[in-house]
C-alpha cells in the first residue's frame, strides 16, 4: 500500500506551484470490494474535485487544489455514486491510505432545481358520475290566504216540491134568512119567464 502511495505521486506533481494530495487504499461498496471499473470521487463543498477507477478493489486518488484553496477543507468520498462513510482534511503535499467504506443508498441529495415550464393544458376529462341527492331542505312558512273568488253561475230550478197537508177547516158562516132566499127565487123565476115571452112575442112579429 505505501508503494502504491508513492507511485501514485507523480514526479510532475512536485513541479507544480501547490502540491496535491494523495488518497490510497481498499474500496468496498455494501460489504464486498468495489468491482473493477467502479468509480471513486473526491468531494469539497459539494463539488466533485478528483475522480478515478477502482481496480481489483483499490483505488490510487490525487486532488489537486487547482486555482482553488483547499487547505484545511473536509475531503469527502463516493463509490458509485454512494457516500462513503471516511472522509479527510485536504492537506498540501499530503498522502494518506484511507480505506472507503460506502453502501447503496446512501447518496446525498443535491440542490433542487428549478421548477420547470407549465406543460399544455390536457383535453377535458369525461364527465363524472352523479353525485348523491341531497337531504331534503327545510319546510318553507305557510303562505297568506288568497281573495275569495267570484260567484258561480245560478242552479238550475229544483222540482216542484209535494204537495202540503190540507189546512184546517174554516170557521162556519152566518146562517142566511130563508124568507129572503125563497123571494129571490121567485123574484128570478118571474124575471125568467117575463123574458121568455118577450123572445116569443117577437119572433111572432
Amino acid at each position: 500500500m505505501a508503494l502504491a502511495l508513492l507511485l501514485a505521486i507523480p514526479t510532475a506533481a512536485f513541479a507544480q506551484r501547490v502540491p496535491p494530495h494523495v488518497f490510497v487504499g481498499t474500496a468496498s461498496l455494501d460489504g464486498t470490494a468495489a468491482v473493477d471499473g467502479a468509480a471513486v470521487t473526491a468531494w469539497i463543498d459539494g463539488e466533485q474535485v478528483a475522480a478515478t477507477n477502482a481496480s481489483g478493489g483499490e483505488y490510487n486518488l490525487l486532488v489537486d487544489q487547482g486555482d482553488s484553496t483547499f487547505a484545511g477543507k473536509t475531503v469527502s468520498f463516493k463509490i458509485s455514486g454512494a457516500n462513503a462513510a471516511e472522509t479527510s482534511a485536504w492537506v498540501q503535499g499530503g498522502g494518506d491510505v484511507l480505506n472507503l467504506v460506502a453502501a447503496t443508498g446512501s447518496a446525498g441529495s443535491g440542490t433542487a432545481g428549478e421548477a420547470g415550464a407549465s406543460g399544455a393544458k390536457g383535453d377535458k376529462g369525461d364527465t363524472g358520475a352523479a353525485g348523491p341527492a341531497g337531504a331534503a331542505g327545510a319546510a318553507g312558512a305557510s303562505g297568506s290566504d288568497g281573495a275569495d273568488g267570484a260567484a258561480g253561475p245560478a242552479g238550475p230550478a229544483g222540482a216542484a216540491g209535494s204537495a202540503g197537508a190540507a189546512g184546517p177547516a174554516g170557521p162556519a158562516g152566518e146562517d142566511g134568512s130563508g124568507t129572503l132566499a125563497l123571494i129571490a127565487l121567485i123574484i128570478a123565476a118571474v124575471a125568467l119567464l117575463a123574458a121568455g115571452g118577450s123572445y116569443m112575442m117577437g119572433r111572432r112579429a
